[in-house]
């Protein structure tokens, strides 16, 4: 496995167990479609949560949410869409968003993390 990948992997997980330490149920995570796929699917209260993960070593090429631009927010969304069509019973009666984890550091595990709610 590349080490890029490594480090988005233990991004990845280091943000499920963010989410679900602040309550949040993973209903899905690494989904994938026609069009793309969604990090993490996950549900609090009542909104479905689209998260994206982006893991960075450093911000020498900028930040992580720099990557989460009005392109693949527009993505994201259709994402959320045709998730939400493939689930229609865990996705009945929630409010969809999208959210963005960014982490920075070589070791993911002990990195700082920053959580953006609702980035459309």
């Amino acid at each position: 496995m590349a080490a890029k990948d490594e480090l988005g992997r233990s991004g990845e997980e280091h943000a499920v167990r963010y989410l679900t330490g602040i309550g949040y149920v993973v209903l899905d995570r690494n989904w994938r479609c026609a069009q793309g796929e969604i990090d993490i699917v996950a549900c609090r209260g009542h909104h479905l949560a689209i998260v994206e993960v982006k893991t960075r070593r450093t911000i020498s090429h900028g930040h992580p949410f720099e990557a989460v631009d009005s392109r693949k927010i527009r993505r994201l969304w259709r994402l959320a869409h045709a998730w939400a069509a493939d689930h229609p019973v865990q996705a009945v009666g929630l409010v969809i968003r999208i959210e963005a984890i960014g982490i920075i550091g070589a070791d993911p595990q002990h990195s700082t993390l920053e959580h953006l709610v609702d980035v459309s």
